[in-house]
């Protein structure tokens, strides 16, 4: 996905880099190798014609009055198609000076391009052979307009083809002919050029991920399409989960520009810490998968990995940014994104608010009860276990729970088997599991994992022969969740051999509490407990009635989802660890290294948050879920086992005779080497995204 979400913004997107493509960036960048002065005049006029210069400044300039979502948008799909010349520049310049009179009306037509310094020693002006007027910083927070008459400039070739900087010298009369720009200070500038340079990095990094899939589904070795190797596909998958990253941090910034100061630098400290970093990495992995190909000058990928590059020295440090979000975090700053339901809340608002005061009134031991008669505990499930609530719905109920102070309580494996009995099961099976387990009357686990089969789940051996009234369950499960105090678990068993492997296998309720012929034997884990199981089956009976659907329907149920699929607005919390690592760092004598990297444990986390409200505002766009929850996922596996790693090394040789409190955080170290095993390895996952979401071949 890219930055944009709304139709608008797909539509403002789509349209430009279909423009963008005709424009023949990649060939202006090569005809314009060896001039130091070129300004790729012809791109600036027509990108002035189509308006792209225009998008972020007022009407009443000619311009389009667009937000700094708009012109990241539009920068990003000009990115994509690698226009060349000071398109970055002039969205910089439109931010930071279109209310100056004479500047923004030139800006919007074309006939102003205005350079750029972010350092006093002017070594490295944006656009200098371009330039009508340069914006010069006299010290951090004084900074001037020059006309670029009054300096004399000396234009270079660096690494990106596709632009041109600088070195720049002020004649004698260049403080007379300076314009003072008021009440603009160099953090300003610097937000504003990383909030729109982010929009660039998230281009680059979506074309070398499509670039790279495209060569991958036809390049052919050893008799097959390269991206049928796992070795390609996972990093193209990681091409993924670096390209959503990058564009979530971009999005993000571009919104918040708009908002507070201290959540605008939060958010520029998220983006300069993640984009261009990300990137680079996307335009080295792009050369990488394309092979020899890739290394040509003739191929376009290192125009990007240059471009990539240029943005990272000119905005980049990323350890810099980092450090500045540990002192934010320390200070108690969190990224808050609020999503705006653009008034159509208010039809369900007043009744959510009163029913969820009604349940905020009565016992505490009582809420859950209120909770599943009102439908509010799980309100995206269907009638009468849920609401079947629309993702408008569901947020406003979110946001008046939490508003009371009413906690949902979590229902666990009954999560996994309820969807499932609720649109593949009888009535007589709804009627008799589905509200004692939203009471919490009843308890469920899993029992489907084997010894041999773990992410390879059909090819389990669990059997279930059929005999008068029922089946015989045999076989052996393992990492079985509080099976020892459940009582239905759901269960996976072969019931025809002589079939493909996903086909022959049926869908079980088992109940655990009185059924002969259950053996749960704890499993210890590398924490020194067992909350894991193994499960002994030796023929177990199970009556039909608590067969769900068909024989053979067992596969296709255990992939069930609802097709309204929960919308829950994330919290501003960031993950256990990463918390913890903000509570050492306000309290411990850590090294500048080591606060360096609570910061990137800081932005990794913010990460997350940002792809779940983006699947949010997905939903609320009419739209299915895309990329960014599977991103998540992998994303959200890596940032907690990080982070609990991160929180045990920032307390050094206290590991060897730990306190009470290391000792927790060693236990939750230990703890979340298994969310990278659990439901699918994280290899599988990414061959999974490879193939459903990027459509590289088995």
């Amino acid at each position: 996905m890219s930055i944009g979400i709304t139709d608008e913004h797909v539509e403002l997107a789509a349209s430009l880099r279909k423009w963008g493509s005709s424009m023949g960036g990649v060939d202006a960048c090569r005809a314009a190798e060896g001039d130091a002065g070129a300004t790729f005049a012809g791109t600036w006029q027509a990108a002035a014609e189509m308006g792209v210069t225009a998008i972020g400044l007022p009407e009443r300039l000619g311009g389009g009055g667009g937000t700094p979502l708009d012109v990241a948008v539009a920068l990003e799909a000009c990115a994509h198609e690698l226009v060349p010349g000071p398109l970055l520049g002039a969205a910089v310049a439109g931010h930071l000076l279109g209310a100056v009179d004479g500047i923004g009306a030139g800006l919007a037509d074309g006939s102003v391009v205005v350079g750029l310094a972010l350092d006093p020693s002017l070594g490295a002006v944006w656009d200098t052979p371009s330039a009508t007027h340069l914006l010069l910083p006299d010290a951090p927070d004084s900074w001037s307009l020059v006309p670029v008459g009054a300096a004399r400039t000396t234009p270079g070739i660096g690494l990106d083809l596709s632009r041109r900087f600088g070195s720049v010298e002020l004649s004698g009369g260049a403080a007379e002919a300076a314009t003072a720009v008021p009440a603009l200070s160099g953090d300003q500038v610097r937000r504003t050029a990383i909030t729109f340079a982010a929009a660039e990095a998230a281009g680059i990094a979506r074309w070398c991920l499509a670039t790279a899939v495209e060569h991958a589904k036809v390049r052919e070795q050893f008799g097959q399409k390269i991206g049928a190797f796992q070795a390609v596909k996972h990093l193209c998958a990681e091409m993924l989960e670096t390209a959503e990253s990058v564009t979530a941090v971009a999005w993000d910034v571009a919104c918040a520009s708009s908002g507070t100061e201290q959540q605008w630098a939060f958010a520029a400290d998220v983006a300069q810490t993640i984009a261009f970093d990300g990137a680079v990495a996307n335009a080295k992995t792009c050369i990488q998968v394309l092979g020899g190909i890739g290394f040509t000058y003739e191929h376009d990928a290192h125009l990007y990995l240059r471009r990539a590059l240029s943005l990272r020295a000119l905005l980049g440090d990323p350890d810099a940014a980092a450090l500045s979000l540990t002192e934010r975090a320390v200070g108690g700053v969190r990224r808050q994104v609020d999503v705006d339901l653009e008034g159509r809340d208010e039809a369900v608002r007043s009744v959510i608010r009163s029913r969820v005061e009604e349940i905020a009134d009565v016992p505490a031991d009582e809420q859950r009860k209120a909770l599943v008669e009102s439908g509010y505990l799980m309100p995206h499930w269907p009638a009468p276990a849920g609401l079947g609530a629309d993702a408008v719905s569901q947020i406003v109920i979110d946001q008046e729970l939490a508003r009371s102070g009413v906690t949902r309580p979590d229902i666990v494996i009954a999560g996994w088997a309820l969807p499932t009995i609720l649109e593949h099961g009888t009535d007589e099976q709804r009627e008799r599991f589905v509200r004692p387990s939203l009471l919490g009357d009843l308890v469920w686990c899993q029992l489907f994992s084997e010894p041999g089969s773990g992410s390879d789940l059909a090819s389990l051996r669990t059997k279930a022969e059929k005999v008068d009234g029922g089946w015989l369950l045999s076989g052996q499960k393992v990492w079985t969740s509080v099976a020892e105090r459940a009582d239905w678990g759901i269960c996976l068993a072969r019931t025809d051999a002589d079939v493909a492997q996903h086909k022959g296998i049926s869908y079980f309720l088992v109940d655990m509490k009185h059924s002969p012929g259950i053996d749960v034997r704890p499993l210890r884990e590398i924490t020194g407990e067992a909350l894991f199981n193994e499960v002994f089956l030796d023929d177990v009976f199970v009556p039909d009635d608590c067969l769900v659907a068909s024989p053979g329907d067992g596969w296709r149920l255990a992939r069930t989802t609802l097709a309204n699929e929960r919308v829950a607005m994330a919290t501003s919390r960031l993950s256990k660890s990463t918390e913890r690592a903000i509570d050492l760092a306000s309290g411990a004598d850590l090294t500048t290294a080591q606060r360096v990297r609570v910061g990137h444990s800081v932005a990794l986390a913010t990460v997350c948050s940002l792809l779940g409200v983006r699947t949010v505002l997905r939903s609320l766009a009419g739209h299915g879920p895309g990329a960014e929850s599977a991103v998540a996922k992998l994303l959200g596996v890596r940032n907690r086992q990080d982070g609990s790693e991160l929180v045990v090394e920032l307390q050094g040789d206290g590991i060897v005779h730990p306190s009470d409190a290391l000792g927790a955080d060693v236990w939750e170290m230990l703890n979340t080497r298994c969310l990278s095993i659990a439901g699918g390895t994280t290899q599988i996952l990414r061959n999974v995204a490879g193939e459903r979401i990027l459509g590289l071949p088995r």
